[in-house]
């Protein structure tokens, strides 16, 4: 029987791999017929010539649309070397480095469910490439895989009971390039204090935390040490202009911000967005918090990456990739119609299909379009309430069911 289970499996991994490749190829032909401009790459390399000319790097204004730097200096250290390669090896370089990543982003999305079984993550990848969220984030030429694969590593390579010195790297590195995976360090730190405060121990937790908060401490003070001006700059002024990543009301932005915009047909909601991003942070954290606490860390995972896009005043389309491991954490825990229509929802470029650019069309959306351009924001609060109540059974504790989850993707391996 084994000799058979090998040999079964033996002709599956070649048939999902050759699938995959398959897909790739269909994808990469694909974007090079749309011409894609991997603008947001451009501004990296922008950055990190900026960086090595000495200049100023939060007035930089680059490409056609006069892009400026909006990430934390830390970022565009790293992004550095993008000058040392001609805009054609870097844009297939930036292309051939995003499907890989998306490979070992879904390799990790699977690990955290219980069911990363080499063909099952050759055939996801497949499909997943399609999805909006990756074609735009490899079509800008985004960092988004990057982060998302830092935050998975960290947190889906051990149980919360036995975390080691690396715990909290992945999550401390992506906050350094981009503040919103800084929300991951904040629910570790919840989770360690309301453990405490409920006779439990926090320790692991709190140390995870105290990980992440080191390693983003050390990145920023390296940047700080390497570009002072920029880092004084950036940490006093530039990181509360949120108007300099874009205008709110984009249809591209699915944030609750982009959607209230939109909504209210004012550029800025103001403070019916704080009200609503304070809202969110607190009920989403609550889910998270308790999903972990009974020993659910994908389905806490999965509500912390979905609470942070939606409580952060700009989550473009590209930054919802995370729409990945959570229609595999749908699918492989039985809300298998939910998990297809949230799949139909990121596959279906919706948002794009209601006017957009020119005029700030946006500002003056029928129902229809406020509906459409709307999607992603209410798959997420949806997703959040669905996590809320899927509680562990009665009887068990969390313990016990994360161990028959393990059990139960080994049978199926």
């Amino acid at each position: 029987m084994t000799v058979i289970a090998f040999s079964g499996t033996r002709r599956r991994v070649p048939a999902a791999l050759g699938a995959c490749v398959l897909s790739f190829a269909a994808f990469w032909v694909a974007q090079r017929a749309a011409h894609v401009s991997m603008i947001d790459l451009m501004v990296y390399r922008a950055e990190g010539a900026t960086v090595r000319a000495g200049g100023d790097l939060y007035t930089l204004r680059t490409t056609a649309a006069h892009l400026p730097s909006t990430y934390p200096p830390f970022a565009a250290l790293l992004f550095t070397p993008l000058t040392l390669l001609d805009v054609t090896s870097m844009r297939t370089l930036a292309t051939a480095g995003n499907l890989v990543l998306l490979v070992v982003f879904v390799g990790l999305s699977m690990r955290l469910v219980g069911h990363a079984r080499v063909e099952g993550v050759l055939w996801v990848a497949a499909a997943a490439v399609w999805c909006e969220p990756v074609w735009t984030t490899v079509r800008y030429g985004q960092v988004n895989l990057l982060l998302s694969v830092l935050v998975l590593w960290d947190l889906s390579r051990r149980p919360a009971e036995r975390p080691d010195r690396w715990a909290g790297v992945g999550v401390g590195l992506a906050a350094a390039v981009k503040l919103t995976p800084a929300l991951f360090a904040v629910f570790l730190l919840a989770t360690g204090l309301v453990a405490r405060l409920g006779g439990r121990d926090g320790g692991p937790w709190l140390r995870h935390a105290r990980g992440a908060a080191a390693t983003f401490a050390g990145a920023t003070l390296l940047a700080v040490a390497a570009l002072p001006y920029d880092s004084w700059r950036f940490w006093t002024a530039m990181v509360f202009r949120t108007g300099r990543v874009g205008r709110a009301e984009e249809t591209a932005n699915q944030a609750l911000r982009g959607v209230l915009a939109r909504l209210l047909h004012t550029p800025e909601p103001g403070s019916a967005w704080t009200a609503a991003a304070a809202l969110t942070a607190v009920l989403g954290l609550a889910v998270a918090v308790a999903a972990e606490l009974h020993g659910r860390r994908a389905w806490a995972v999965a509500a912390c990456a979905v609470t942070a896009l939606l409580i952060s005043p700009v989550s473009w389309s590209h930054h919802w990739v995370w729409c990945v491991p959570v229609v595999l954490l749908l699918w492989t825990h039985g809300h298998r119609a939910v998990a297809v229509g949230t799949m139909t929802v990121f596959c279906s470029y919706a948002l794009w299909w209601v006017p957009h650019g020119q005029g700030r069309p946006e500002l003056h959306q029928s129902a229809v379009g406020l509906t459409l351009s709307a999607l992603y924001s209410v798959t997420g609060v949806l997703f959040l309430a669905l996590a809320r109540t899927s509680s562990p059974r009665p009887g068990r504790s969390g313990h016990a069911e994360a161990q028959a989850g393990e059990a139960q993707a080994v049978t199926k391996e």
